[in-house]
């Protein structure tokens, strides 16, 4: 399956249908840019979008999955491989239609129209391009009603209309702007940025979930800071994150003042950027920070701290995820890197002993590595020296995790000894005692008092039960 087949078969439902079809948005930008295509392709229909969608689905034999959405007179229509594992393509059909947004509703209205008003109301010049299906692919000629090919050759980014009439049809656009922006290297022009400032608050009605969407979209490009740096000048960011830009500005005591926070957080999302293509744990690196303005005080002998700043910024990204009603898991795996971040710099501190590497391997198990690009992007010294001697220090730590790692084998760690067994072995109910036992054994393989092995961990139990019995409460006994 190919483009050319997928275009065959559209046009072919074009002919049945007795409807045009054009290819618009990101499929024509990206081949006028000459970027490797995506396997998303949006088509708009005049006509029936669902309906063509149905006859698309016809005649390409149920080779395909069609999803409906008759509110918006569209249909997504996804091409699996042969093993219906793997998606190979994705397929929009929409009728040529506008969208607005009541004053204070999150539901779009959508109002049938032209291809030409279809255009007009799309978010971005460089996005309201079409070209026309045809029985040979599509046509080389560009229906561009608002110069998007000049905006593609000058890297600017524009809206058709007023962006004032623009962004308050669907506030979520300004984010999209900002992304774009990120995503391509290209210039917001002026009004579009005074724009997104006036009309910042209308952000209010978007969901939370397309907020923190086309955030992770922005998290996903390669220089992420480019779009967080306009949401956070046009005041967008003030919105949907107000505790990153708590950390812009810089305090001064008796001479003494820290370093510049946001600044700082936008380099280490950039630096994780430039190691993974994780865009949840480009993340962590917004957030790791995040609790440093909460937690900063000047100290006449230390100068500025952040104490504890790494706890309270775990409990912060919680309540961040869910208000961006983000995934548990992925709230989970943001906040404990945060708590963690500086734990690697500790070790390093007061040299790497097997107990803390086994205590660390524990807490982060399969986010261990990524714990790691988080805190080698957390270095963003100028001291070329200096940043040096950390990133070796790094490779030093890795190399004690590694052999480590192959001596007590700790991955997906516990107590050999099951809390099934101490309460066989105990006549103990589930309770509190049994979990002090198990957490025991396992301080006592942490620190190297015994190998991480069954019959060692066996006769450690029975020299420290009794102690533990002796404190068991009356209602965890089995009598």
């Amino acid at each position: 399956m190919n483009q050319k087949i997928i275009f065959k078969l559209v046009y072919e439902t074009s002919v049945a249908a007795q409807m045009d079809v054009y290819a618009v948005g990101g499929f024509v930008r990206d081949e006028l840019l000459e970027i490797q295509q995506k396997k998303d392709i949006d088509f708009v229909v005049i006509g029936s979008g669902l309906s063509f969608a149905k006859k698309f689905d016809e005649m390409f034999e149920g080779e395909g999955s069609l999803v409906e959405f008759p509110d918006f007179d569209t249909a997504r229509f996804v091409i699996l491989d042969e093993h219906r594992e793997k998606k190979l393509f994705e397929l929009e059909f929409a009728g040529a239609r506008t969208e607005s947004y009541h004053e204070n509703s999150r539901k779009p209205v959508v109002t049938a129209t032209s291809l030409e008003e279809d255009l007009r109301r799309r978010d971005f010049t460089i996005n309201a391009m079409a070209r026309k299906v045809l029985s040979s692919g599509i046509s080389k000629k560009v229906i561009d009603p608002f110069d998007g090919q000049k905006d593609l050759k000058d890297k600017i980014i524009r809206t058709p209309l007023d962006p004032d009439e623009t962004f308050h049809e669907d506030p979520l656009r300004m984010m999209r702007a900002a992304r774009f922006a990120s995503q391509l290297g290209f210039t917001l022009k002026e009004e579009v940025l005074l724009s997104m400032h006036r009309n910042r608050a209308r952000l209010k009605i978007i969901s939370k979930e397309r907020i923190a969407e086309e955030l992770m979209k922005i998290m996903a490009t390669k220089v992420p800071s480019l779009g967080l740096q306009l949401l956070h000048g046009t005041k967008l960011m003030d919105e949907f994150l107000p505790e990153v830009t708590a950390l812009a500005g810089v305090e001064e005591v008796k001479g003494y003042s820290h370093k510049e926070n946001l600044s700082h957080t936008f380099a280490v999302v950039d630096n994780i950027a430039s190691y993974s293509d994780k865009p949840l744990l480009r993340f962590a690196g917004l957030m790791h920070d995040i609790a440093k303005p909460a937690t900063k005080q000047f100290d006449s002998k230390r100068g500025w701290t952040f104490d504890m700043h790494e706890h309270l910024g775990k409990k912060m990204t919680w309540e961040i995820g869910k208000r961006l009603r983000m995934k548990k898991g992925d709230i989970h795996y943001v906040a404990e890197l945060v708590r963690w971040h500086l734990q690697p710099i500790a070790l390093m501190d007061e040299g790497v002993t097997d107990s803390a590497v086994r205590r660390l391997v524990v807490n982060l198990q399969e986010d261990l590595d990524d714990l790691l690009v988080l805190c080698r992007a957390d270095i963003t010294t100028g001291n070329q020296k200096k940043k040096a001697r950390r990133l070796k220090n790094y490779d030093v730590l890795e190399q004690r995790i590694k052999e480590v790692l192959e001596k007590d084998k700790l991955r997906a760690f516990q107590s050999p000894v099951r809390g099934e067994e101490i309460m066989e072995k105990c006549d103990l109910k589930p309770g509190p005692t049994v979990g002090e036992i198990k957490e025991e054994i396992e301080r006592a393989i942490l620190d190297g008092e015994i190998p991480n092995e069954y019959e060692p961990a066996l006769e450690y139990f029975e020299k420290i039960k009794d102690q533990y019995m002796g404190k068991a409460h009356d209602w965890e006994k089995i009598a």
